[in-house]
């Protein structure tokens, strides 16, 4: 990936995202190797004088920290359109285990780098993924290849009663998990991470929780990531087999911490709302998944209020059908204001749950998710003028409820160009989509349903 050293970005405005939520306009990047070395107002730039590097002219366009994608199954690409019109349980065992059992090492990876190259079309920069059982280490060649910052870990079931094809011991397990861990946390200068990734309470012994939980906790930066109070269906089945509820059962293991990484949270009582605040753990909130599977709307601004850490992701593309963070920001936003009125879930915050609050949900918000010196130059250009849109507006507005991926002009990653003019700079997108389509069409005739 070729990276410039020093480059010299000029905006027409830079949404920063920072402690302030700054929008500078006219203002100017330096970036320097693969970090943002300073911000430039006018004046700041015009006393520089000659500059030695490359200048980018985004005169034309705003920028913004790339998105931090919190939970998603690059897994379950290839799924798309084939697990319809399900709630979440049946969902599971009638099409996706089935489906996670069919992938062979090539459909894997063909899975990975066409849902990572929907990603970076769509200005998303950093993701944590949850894998499948089997070829983990598919996802991250295609992680590698394609520049993506990301947490990534295979998916821990040691108890799947619905589905056994896809099981493991829970010494198979915890020794492969580890023996990912060692080889990947930390790889290609930190861009990669592992993150333990235990599918959910109902596929997971006591044990195997507890193991990895400390597992984790062993590696510096490393996340326990997995699913929680996703659906009333799974809840009973918790209450029945637990005796409690999610997160309360958690936090009885022990494993609910800082560290702590929840995907959905849609049936929470008040207690566990105050837990994950208490415990300082993160809660990752897919809104389009959530409702695709008829689980519920999670309650994101009684979290909020609460001093939870919330993020934003899309989940996958069987339960999604997208990858697009603009369609997730603004479901968000919109899904709430029925419930706790219009101004519940404004733009800015949403789009900070987007960029920042992802940043922090993953620990490394002293890495990405603004636009601050001494940061990552994790970059997205917008043309907001792609489509006519009024200028002088609410700015969040305009890229929360009114943008898309075709709004986005180029990505940045770690200071090199990933996608650039429209057009991906790694990856050729109609031998990626070939492949794709091959490789789901063998896919398909392995699977047993």
């Amino acid at each position: 990936m070729t990276r410039t050293l020093r480059l010299l970005v000029n905006a027409g405005a830079i949404v920063t995202m920072d402690a302030s939520r700054r929008v500078l306009h006219n203002a100017s990047i330096l970036v320097n190797g693969g970090t943002i070395e300073r911000v430039l107002m006018p004046d700041e730039r015009q006393r520089m004088g000659p500059f030695e590097g490359e200048v980018v002219d985004a005169s034309r366009f705003t920028v913004i920290p790339g998105f931090v994608q919190t939970h998603l199954h690059l897994c379950q690409t290839l799924f798309r359109g084939v697990a319809e019109d399900m709630d979440l349980l049946d969902w599971l065992a009638l099409r996706i285990y089935p489906l996670e059992a069919a992938h062979s090492p090539a459909s894997m990876r063909a899975s990975a780098f066409a849902g990572i190259a929907e990603l970076q079309q769509s200005g998303t920069t950093t993701i944590m993924d949850m894998g499948s059982v089997r070829y983990e280490d598919e996802i991250v060649r295609a992680v590698e290849e394609t520049g993506m910052r990301a947490f990534l870990g295979k998916a821990l079931m040691d108890h799947n009663e619905t589905y056994p094809g896809l099981r493991e011991s829970t010494k198979d397990a915890l020794s492969s998990s580890r023996q990912q861990a060692e080889e990947w946390h930390g790889a290609n200068g930190g861009r990669i991470r592992y993150a333990v990734a235990p599918r959910f309470l109902l596929s997971c012994s006591d044990e195997l929780l507890r193991e990895v939980h400390a597992m984790a906790a062993s590696f510096p930066g490393m996340l326990f990531h997995t699913h929680a109070a996703e659906s009333s269906r799974e809840l009973d089945a918790v209450r029945s087999r637990c005796g409690m509820d999610n997160i309360e059962y958690l936090e009885h293991l022990h494993v609910l911490g800082s560290t702590t990484c929840l995907a959905h949270c849609v049936w929470l009582n008040d207690r566990e709302i105050e837990l994950l605040a208490r415990q300082k753990a993160s809660v990752l909130h897919c809104p389009s998944s959530n409702l695709k599977l008829a689980s519920g709307i999670a309650p994101i601004p009684l979290m909020l209020k609460r001093g939870v850490k919330v993020s934003l992701g899309t989940d996958g593309a069987a339960c999604n059908n997208s990858l697009d963070m603009f369609q997730e920001m603004r479901l968000a936003s919109l899904i709430q204001r029925p419930l706790h009125g219009a101004s519940a879930m404004p733009a800015s915050t949403v789009l900070e749950l987007a960029t920042r609050g992802g940043a922090e949900a993953l620990g490394i918000s002293s890495e990405t998710g603004s636009i601050e010196a001494g940061k990552k130059a994790d970059l997205t250009f917008l043309d907001l003028e792609r489509f006519w849109h009024a200028s002088g507006g609410d700015i969040y507005a305009a890229i929360v409820y009114g943008c898309g991926a075709d709004n986005v002009h180029s990505v940045m990653i770690d200071g090199s160009w990933v996608v650039r003019d429209r057009t991906h700079t790694r990856l050729d997108v109609e031998r990626v989509t070939e492949q794709a389509r091959a490789e789901r069409a063998e896919l398909l005739q392995r699977v047993q349903w």
